[in-house]
């Protein structure tokens, strides 16, 4: 192991002033930081020795320049424009040997570097100033070697992307790994459309998001914003579509590098074509995807729904939600019905998040005002459903007041939609279906594929269908009758169009079969909620 490899310093962090001062070949001379401490994490490009009176001519800017004092002017202005051409130049520090003409710093100096904060080190003692600069050099080239592998790696990892038809998910996902930082793909109304946190939450990441967001500006390359994100343009068929964003590391964190940049740039050409191989709008993927997460509750926590949903614009503090499923039953939905329901919804101001759940079945994740009544939004759904398929069937769960219960919500929903047999008519007051609608016969017929209700109801009716079917007769619709008349025989037989005696002898013959006594109360229940239940299975 080579002893002057800098505590702590790897591969993917530049080389700075605090790395080279903890070098073994600088500490024998006890280095000493006299101004600038703050700024010991300054990038070291190089390392320049110089006893000359204007050495900032020949440097480019993040050198760590050494002198034993020799060449400092002796006058206060001739100091100062000494460090303030370093400064200007952009010098990393400035290491003085406190050997030969000096054993304290000059005032003049210490003035002038705190003034411009340059980090000023003194050394108590000789050094080598050779072997300081053959050891950081070879420490810079030897970084350098590794970024150009690292930035090799970084090429082939997005071509790979690009060449398997990755999706905008898989690519920011990629590039947060590569980085280690949070990366979000943002759209031109700064709706955050995707989110992959490293190191932070989702809620850190996007909370008020819009607003932090149009406070950084836009740039047409890899820029630094106002509140230090890393951002670049995404483009879709020549113009600007959007952007992608590299958010800060925590305070203790590393600062922007240049692999950064690169994988930022690779990132939005990655994404670039894979808008264009991905014609589904991000928007909605991004709305599908929310609403999936929700309703599957694979949110890391309450706190990370809401700043997610936030982020793609949907009033998430102090509204209530209600979700509502949308059938879009025997097709007549056209094209896009997610972006269309959802701009119908835009249009006339209502805030929800649409997206489609399975084949058919749009979610609607509406949010309301705290004193908005929710009946008068459903049933302007319900128009706007409509008008994309007229036969389209809307469901609702009940209403909530925060985002982590919308699971609940969707499932209700979920629950209505499964017990509502095609063709059911509304209620008359309204056009959509909700939990209070669900009564027997719809339980049932929610329940018709669960082979328990279709072992009972062949065990109660089996004996009378199969005689009916052998003898021609209709013996279950004279049971129907009487069942639906509440035990009124005299009823029964008006509705069955047939006589007193005949609806007698019909009743004795299917108690025979049944082996059933057709005036016990509890009995006719079992007998009623069987063909009930036989109704639901040949309905569907």
């Amino acid at each position: 192991m080579n002893d002057d490899h800098p505590p702590g310093h790897g591969p993917t962090r530049a080389l700075t002033v605090a790395d080279v001062l903890a070098l073994p070949v600088l500490a024998t001379g006890q280095p000493q930081v006299v101004t600038g401490v703050p700024h010991l994490d300054r990038p070291v490009r190089w390392v320049h020795i110089t006893e000359l009176t204007d050495p900032a001519s020949f440097l480019k800017g993040g050198e760590l320049v050494l002198t034993t004092g020799m060449p400092l002017p002796d006058d206060v202005m001739g100091v100062r424009r000494y460090v303030d051409e370093l400064a200007d130049v952009g010098a990393a520090a400035l290491v003085i040997e406190l050997v030969r003409r000096y054993h304290r710093p000059p005032d003049a100096l210490v003035d002038a570097c705190r003034l411009r904060d340059l980090p000023l080190v003194t050394l108590a003692k000789d050094v080598n100033f050779l072997e300081v600069t053959q050891v950081v050099h070879a420490l810079l080239l030897g970084n350098q070697a590794d970024a150009m592998r690292r930035t090799q790696r970084i090429h082939e990892a997005f071509t790979a992307l690009t060449l398997r038809g990755a999706g905008p998910e898989d690519v920011v996902r990629a590039a947060a790994e590569m980085c280690g930082r949070t990366v979000v793909l943002e759209n031109l109304v700064h709706q955050a459309l995707i989110c992959e946190p490293s190191g932070s939450t989702v809620e850190e990441a996007l909370t008020d998001w819009e607003e932090r967001s149009r406070a950084t500006g836009t740039d047409d390359r890899a820029a630094r914003g106002a509140a230090d994100w890393l951002t670049a343009p995404v483009e879709y068929q020549g113009e600007r579509w959007g952007r992608v964003v590299m958010l800060p590391a925590r305070s203790d964190g590393p600062a922007f590098g240049l692999e950064d940049i690169t994988v930022l740039e690779r990132t939005a050409m990655a994404l670039t074509v894979a808008r264009l191989i991905h014609p589904t709008p991000w928007e909605r993927t991004a709305h599908r995807n929310a609403l999936r997460d929700l309703v599957e509750q694979r949110h890391r926590s309450a706190e990370d729904a809401r700043a997610r949903c936030a982020a793609l614009g949907l009033p998430a503090d102090g509204s209530r939600f209600l979700a509502a499923l949308v059938e879009l039953r025997a097709g007549g939905a056209g094209t896009e019905p997610e972006a269309r329901l959802f701009q119908e919804l835009r249009a006339a101001g209502v805030p929800a998040l649409v997206g489609e759940l399975a084949p058919d079945r749009l979610g609607v994740l509406l949010a309301l005002r705290p004193s908005q009544p929710w009946r008068p939004v459903v049933e302007r759904l319900c128009g706007l459903a409509l008008g994309l398929a007229p036969r389209a069937v809307v469901t609702v769960g009940s209403e909530v007041a925060d985002l982590s219960d919308t699971a609940r919500s969707f499932r209700e929903a979920a629950r209505v939609a499964e017990a509502t047999p095609p063709g059911q008519p509304l209620p008359a007051d309204r056009s959509f279906h909700e939990l209070s609608d669900i009564g027997l016969h719809r339980l049932l017929y929610a329940l018709r594929e669960d082979t328990r209700i279709q072992e009972y109801t062949e065990q109660q009716l089996g004996r009378l269908i199969d005689h009916d079917a052998q003898h021609g007769t209709d013996l279950l619709t004279t049971l129907r009758h009487y069942l639906d008349a509440a035990g009124n025989k005299t009823t029964a037989a008006r509705r069955g169009g047939l006589s007193r005696e005949t609806m007698y002898q019909r009743l004795r013959t299917v108690e025979r079969l049944l082996d059933r006594d057709l005036e016990s109360g509890e009995q006719r229940t079992e007998l009623h909620v069987a063909l009930t239940a036989l109704d639901a299975v040949r309905a569907h």
